[in-house]
């Protein structure tokens, strides 16, 4: 009997571990519409650079990007934006967080340009999100540009990527979390705001922080 079960376990986990080999990690071209522009400098920098058209004009894409209610409608339920230089975007994927929860994730607006261009650096994640001191190194940018009538091509650019593991792996993660942003940025527009407290809205969230989290 003991040898049975020994037998009946060992096949369980060879199992488990079979499906987990299976299962595709996550990259950037699951998303629909994304491109990938990605470049090295001539000094060797990386750049990730990612880009989506959204159905939208720019006057509109900005107004998502750049204040609390638009940041609500579309990349998470909690915002407290203070747009002006050195002001912040501070988020949480969960709803009704306080204004400086630690639990908070908290960019600094580095530079903008109104309607045109946002620049952020992170200075705080939440503990248990993946993140290392390689990425507070980078700098996020998102140009929109005019593509036609009520169209914007947004591009997302984060520049500053180094040489080393550490480096590489924050970029094989940004790879997959900025083709999420950029996907859900264009979602917003083309079936409308999020219902944040919908049953798929939750799973769909929680399964990505789940994702942010370890750095896959």
């Amino acid at each position: 009997m003991k040898t049975l079960l020994a037998g009946l376990t060992a096949a369980l986990l060879l199992t488990t571990v079979a499906v987990a080999a299976e299962r595709p990690a996550p990259k950037w071209s699951d998303f629909k519409g994304v491109e990938n522009t990605s470049f090295v400098e001539p000094n060797g920098s990386r750049v990730l650079q990612l880009s989506i058209l959204v159905p939208a004009s720019p006057d509109k894409v900005w107004e998502a990007l750049t204040t609390e209610a638009g940041w609500k409608t579309w990349a998470s339920p909690t915002a407290y934006i203070d747009l002006r230089l050195g002001g912040t975007i501070e988020t949480n994927y969960a709803a009704g967080k306080a204004k400086g929860d630690p639990s908070n994730i908290i960019n600094r607006i580095e530079a903008y340009v109104p309607g045109r261009l946002l620049a952020i650096r992170n200075i705080q994640a939440p503990k248990g999100f993946f993140s290392t001191d390689a990425f507070g190194q980078t700098a996020t940018i998102m140009e929109l540009v005019p593509a036609g009538e009520a169209r914007t091509k947004v591009i997302l650019s984060n520049v500053g990527y180094g040489q080393g593991a550490d480096f590489d792996s924050v970029y094989k993660h940004f790879e997959w979390g900025d083709a999420y942003t950029l996907a859900e940025l264009a979602k917003r527009f083309e079936t409308g705001p999020v219902r944040w407290g919908g049953t798929a809205q939750k799973e769909q969230t929680a399964k990505a922080v789940e994702t942010m989290k370890k750095g896959e």
